[in-house]
């Protein structure tokens, strides 16, 4: 199979994407691994297949590394700038993800998803437990930069509590008036760059920590995104907005 993609990324994260309107696109597998190896294939966080559907602008169909398919945060954020990019968008509109119909918006040098209502947010000891479209763990420390990411947030990934799907686990480090952090993702099994669905979860355990606040901004290893969001209680949320930027990479063609 002859494709040809584009590559975004937002603050940090990745994206092949790949055009699919005329839904003759059928990955396998073990293409979409090859398509996101670093040695081997083009090398990203995931792949997206950008198709049509009712009542929307456009349907994202997004996948992890390992092909397993989650609702990703920035990849959708990243698919709004590809759409605009085909000209299918204007400035504002809607799309469908796995988990549902999302709002987005798109300024100069920000774009914007609205993020599915917050209805409770659960407790693992003194670490947060909440799902953005995908499960997160969110655990609060000091001297975020010291952390050996990968031996710690394995072991909660792959704890016996949180299978069969496993969680994605963030550490977060509370910074001036906003809060800074490192993910680990499941599907990538690895620390990245950035996280969307991590940096609304742990925007919105701050909010539980800190209430009366309307936004939290938020900085990763990638870059700086915003979170905006309605506080009805501690645990309720609505009208939740992830912003930031959103960048083509370049574009090119491969072989299956």
């Amino acid at each position: 199979m002859h494709l040809r993609f584009r590559k975004y990324q937002g603050t940090g994260n990745d994206f092949v994407m790949i055009d699919n309107r005329d839904g003759l696109v059928k990955l396998t597998p073990d293409q979409i691994i090859h398509i996101c190896d670093r040695k081997f294939g083009i090398g990203s966080d995931g792949v997206i297949l950008l198709q049509r559907a009712e009542g929307v602008d456009f349907e994202m169909n997004f996948y992890n590394p390992d092909a397993s398919q989650s609702f990703c945060g920035n990849g959708s954020r990243c698919v709004v700038l590809f759409a605009h990019d085909l000209g299918l968008v204007n400035n504002s509109g809607t799309f469908r993800a796995i988990d549902g119909i999302h709002e987005f918006s798109l300024n100069d040098d920000s774009i914007a998803i609205h993020m599915k209502d917050i209805e409770g947010i659960s407790m693992d000891g003194d670490a947060y437990v909440i799902n953005t479209g995908s499960p997160h763990y969110i655990s609060y420390m000091r001297e975020l930069d010291q952390l050996d990411i990968l031996p710690e947030a394995r072991k909660v990934r792959y704890h016996e509590k949180y299978k069969p799907g496993g969680i994605n686990v963030n550490y977060i480090e509370e910074h001036g008036d906003g809060i800074q952090m490192r993910t680990y993702e499941r599907g990538v099994e690895d620390e990245t760059l950035s996280c969307g669905t991590g940096v609304t979860a742990a925007a919105l355990s701050f909010a539980y920590r800190n209430p009366g606040r309307k936004s939290v901004n938020v900085t990763t290893r990638g870059g700086s995104l915003m979170v905006t969001y309605t506080q009805h209680d501690p645990e309720r949320f609505s009208n939740i907005w992830l912003s930031g930027p959103a960048e083509f990479v370049f574009s090119g063609e491969i072989n299956l």
